[in-house]
């Protein structure tokens, strides 16, 4: 795999995928969801109003255990919340599948190694805290 191109989009969106080991099916479902209908690409007027679907755009997901590290302590990230490769994967396969009913979705490898080139236009990065959206609905 070393130095080979295993995947790549044009305009759209890289969005990097962390499991916690509290995560459940709903969770994927709020978070992907969320992704697929991220209005975050600007209309004729420039303002933020368009999904990815809408300027025909795709998805690249990438899983990142490291995304849920905790630095509260120390300098060394605690990522002992994060869930093992046994649950992690098919929880990562299954986000995909579910972006990919909306948009065109390619991936990375899972578990690899790998250099991610990429070229940011705005740049908007956003966190997507299915907690948060947990916790939203039920206090709606």
């Amino acid at each position: 795999m070393a130095g080979r191109l295993i995947s790549q989009i044009g305009p759209g969106l890289l969005a990097f995928v962390g499991v916690d080991a509290a995560d459940t099916d709903d969770d994927l479902r709020r978070g992907s969801a969320k992704l697929a209908g991220l209005r975050i690409f600007e209309n004729e007027d420039g303002k933020m109003a368009l999904s990815a679907s809408d300027v025909g755009g795709e998805v690249m997901i990438i899983s990142n255990f490291t995304l849920l590290g905790r630095v509260r302590r120390g300098f060394r990230p605690d990522c002992t919340h994060a869930a093992r490769p046994e649950k992690a994967k098919p929880m990562y396969d299954a986000f995909c599948d579910a972006v990919g009913e909306v948009l065109p979705v390619k991936r990375g490898v899972f578990g690899a190694d790998m250099r991610i080139d990429a070229v940011l236009d705005g740049p908007v990065n956003l966190v997507i805290d299915t907690v948060e959206l947990r916790n939203q609905e039920r206090n709606a």
